[in-house]
């Protein structure tokens, strides 16, 4: 290995172990979730937002705000409700009658970790108040643009649609999100240490802080440095492409797909990819990691059609077939 690769080994293995840490004083207080966890981290090391769905009770608020109390970033959660309005989350504008001028009222949006709880309680417009924001990092109030802190990164929780009282997202925000997580119920053991850890009246819920902004510039750098050969680059354009035409790498998903993903969705897999080899202590991607990360970064962006649902597929069954059947480098 040449010298140059061993210095990125280097500041792989240094990244993985100021990670490490991270992760484990975050699990002091989730039980579980590793996955979920892993994910964020990924999220905040390729400026990248997510998206986290599960039935109410899964502990993805805790989650979101233990893993910022952990990093030292200043965090905000906006509880999104039918009745909420554009101007509750960016801010507005505020007459004072003794100067006769208008002076802007900033939202909670100006945070470095802003959960959106439970995102698709209101309506589109209300949704949309985060579209600017989550694309060109600054907030638009009146004639004022105003660029937001960094790191800055949008964690939205939603409620699977069929449930009562939401609403679906826009196509436009939902393709902004880098990676879509579904939570699933804990395990027998897991829910068993969770009612250790939280049977009390007051459980500790404290944690020590790890990491903050600037060590997340310098692990992004380091991200950036984890090499992608160019059959690796290959692989994940065709597995983006396979979602538009099907037909096109021989496979009989005719039918069966409305929309396919976006080229957010190349640049989004191949960032997530890197960062998911950091993490597990590489200094270069292996197909392994760009499967891994392909179902959260494509299952929001493939929209189904009527008779894949009257077949009962949905995005991640379409997925696990393209991933099936597509060559592997």
């Amino acid at each position: 290995m040449s010298q140059t690769g061993e210095e990125l080994e280097r500041a792989v293995t240094a990244a993985r172990g100021r990670l490490e840490p991270l992760l484990q004083e975050v699990g002091r207080v989730i039980v579980g979730l590793r996955p979920l966890l892993d994910r964020l981290v990924i999220g905040l090391l390729t400026d990248g937002h997510i998206l986290i769905e599960g039935v109410p009770g899964l502990a993805k608020t805790l989650a979101v705000r233990t893993l910022a109390g952990a990093m030292q970033l200043h965090f905000q959660r906006i509880q999104f409700t039918p009745d909420l309005l554009p101007a509750d989350i960016i801010g507005t504008q505020v007459f004072n009658p003794r100067t006769g001028e208008f002076t802007v009222k900033r939202g909670p949006i100006f945070a470095q970790v802003v959960l959106a709880d439970e995102i698709n309680r209101s309506p589109a417009k209300v949704q949309a108040a985060l579209l600017e924001a989550m694309q060109e990092r600054q907030v638009t109030i009146g004639e004022q643009t105003f660029p937001l802190a960094q790191p800055f990164l949008v964690l939205a929780t939603q409620n699977p649609i069929e449930h009562e009282g939401t609403y679906p997202l826009p196509e436009a925000q939902v393709d902004r999100f880098m990676l879509k997580v579904k939570l699933n119920y804990p395990s027998r053991d897991e829910e068993l240490l969770i009612l250790d850890r939280m049977g009390r009246i007051s459980p500790d819920l404290t944690v020590q802080p790890m990491l903050g902004p600037g060590d997340i510039d310098e692990l992004r750098r380091t991200v950036d440095q984890v090499y992608v050969d160019e059959k690796i680059n290959a692989y994940i354009v065709d597995l983006v492409r396979a979602t538009r035409s099907p037909s096109e790498y021989g496979l009989d998903l005719d039918g069966l797909i409305q929309y396919g993903a976006s080229p957010r969705a190349t640049i989004f897999l191949k960032r997530s990819a890197k960062a998911l080899a950091l993490l597990q202590g590489r200094c270069y991607v292996t197909p392994q990691d760009v499967k891994a990360m392909a179902p959260d970064v494509l299952r929001h962006r493939v929209l189904v059609t009527y008779e894949a649902e009257a077949e009962e597929l949905d995005s991640d069954a379409i997925i696990s077939r393209i991933l099936l059947r597509l060559p592997v480098p």
